[in-house]
């Protein structure tokens, strides 16, 4: 497990929070993500990275800067970050990884389900998954 840490590939062109190729998910409790990364490590994923909610609000929220402004953006970068900003308001604690060739949305799915997470977005190529929804 290592701290979060953005970088510019984690961001659209607009430089909205869009890691193509990994899986962001939150969690209840500090307690919740360190279990989840560690079942995720015990699966072979040896990328974990975690941040507590200060973390996710100063790095990831910020991105959402000016991405409907003039218009509403066409994506659902925007309306995922302020998903992930509502939660983790909440206290809401997240880890990331990259997602492997095998690993299904399915798959991911019920790791994270099975792991507590109260949401989970898989970002892909053009789309975001929406492993778990809050809703």
């Amino acid at each position: 497990m290592k701290p979060f840490a953005l970088t510019p590939e984690m961001t659209s062109a607009s430089g909205t929070f869009y890691p193509t190729g990994y899986v962001f998910a939150l969690f209840p409790s500090e307690g919740a993500v360190h279990n989840a990364a560690q079942q995720l490590e015990q699966q072979g994923h040896d990328d974990v990275s975690l941040a507590a909610p200060d973390a996710v609000m100063q790095h990831v929220v910020r991105t959402l800067g000016n991405a409907d402004d003039p218009l509403p953006s066409v994506g659902a970068e925007g309306v995922i970050v302020r998903r992930i900003a509502e939660l983790a308001s909440g206290g809401a604690h997240a880890l990331m990884f990259e997602a492997r060739d095998d690993d299904t949305p399915e798959d991911l799915r019920a790791a994270l389900q099975q792991a507590g997470a109260t949401a989970a977005f898989y970002y892909r190529r053009l789309i975001i998954e929406d492993l778990i929804s809050t809703q």
